[in-house]
């Protein structure tokens, strides 16, 4: 038991010193030209789901000690930097810590939660396997449950999504006329899981980006309400993000499941289906009691082929899935509950 916390001290200590020295070799550049209260607000969403208050300095260091344990040495943007690598980018040959723990997430719900915070992830994840919240630094507690669920490690490998890939999604929040306007941020969820060639690439619970585009209540002279919402990306496990909209592939898909279109409320006559010419490609819904409900299904594509991270699922698991590459919906009603 000490050795197994002794080598997963030393693959996480290892791994921080990595992102060190690349973090030193950057270090006159603010992390992705943005100031240093915005890089640290993206890494505190990240780790406890919304900016913290406080200096910047205490609050990094905080966060550091929460991750790792200990606080890094170097520069605030040297250690912000190594930082916000670790827990998105990682390296050529460590996957970043989100993709261990969604790899993690998956191998015992078959869903992930990319929308929590770290600590709300780890703490839930310990809760089902282990019967109980261990204490820790996040690191750590995630590399001892991929030693037990996955003992041979988690690696990334490149993987190429073919364009016009269609998926299927469902809106996270209820959109109505009332509660949104133009340019508000939608979210949707993944609801079948991508696999290709036997690589994990988003795992049900994935999500995808959208925007509002036009909002119209409705007007005199019995003029309908208008929703009109594009879709922008699909955030796959890396985690990276792959363009998408509503190309003909997609529109396809939608229009031959019946159920999408009851689910939105309205009827053919009122919804429109906008293609990669529209305003980037997305879906127009008219009608006196214009809404669009939680739960409601979309299919999007992809709009060019791209190399993202995936998983290389091992054959004592490979009956998670379906065989062969695959979308396909996996399981029943998740075990965690938001």
């Amino acid at each position: 038991m000490k050795f197994k916390k002794m080598l997963t001290l030393t693959v996480v200590v290892l791994t921080v010193f990595a992102f060190m020295s690349v973090a030193f070799a950057s270090s006159d550049a603010l992390v992705d030209g943005g100031p240093a209260f915005q890089t640290l607000e993206r890494i505190e969403i990240i780790v406890y789901g919304s900016p913290q208050g406080g200096g910047l300095l205490s609050r990094l260091n905080s966060a550091e000690k929460d991750v790792f344990g200990r606080e890094l040495p170097g520069s605030l943007t040297e250690r912000q930097t190594a930082m916000l690598d670790f827990l998105e980018k990682g390296t050529t040959t460590q996957p970043s810590l989100l993709f261990k723990l969604s790899v993690a997430e998956w191998a015992v719900i078959q869903e992930i939660h990319p929308g929590w915070s770290l600590a709300k992830r780890i703490d839930t994840l310990e809760a089902i396997v282990e019967g109980t919240v261990q204490g820790g630094a996040f690191a750590s507690r995630t590399e001892r449950l991929i030693m037990k669920l996955l003992p041979e490690g988690v690696l990334a490998t490149p993987v190429e999504i073919p364009a016009s890939t269609v998926v299927k999604t469902s809106l996270a929040q209820t959109l109505t006329v009332r509660n949104v306007k133009v340019d508000d941020k939608v979210v949707l969820k993944l609801i079948e899981e991508i696999v290709i060639a036997k690589n994990l690439v988003a795992p049900k619970g994935s999500r995808v980006f959208a925007h509002i585009t036009k909002v119209k209540p409705p007007r005199s002279f019995g003029r309908a309400s208008e929703i009109e919402m594009a879709f922008d990306a699909l955030e796959v496990i890396g985690p990276n993000s792959v363009t998408v909209n509503m190309g003909e592939a997609a529109k396809k898909a939608m229009e031959a499941d019946a159920g999408t279109i009851g689910a939105v409320g309205a009827s053919f006559a009122g919804a429109v289906l906008l293609g990669p010419l529209g305003l980037a490609g997305g879906f127009l819904v008219r009608g006196s009691d214009n809404h669009l409900k939680e739960g409601t299904f979309f299919y999007v594509e992809t709009t060019a082929a791209a190399t993202v991270k995936g998983y290389m699922i091992p054959s004592q698991i490979s009956s998670m899935t379906v065989s062969g590459d695959v979308t396909s919906p996996q399981g029943t009603a998740s075990q965690i509950k938001p």
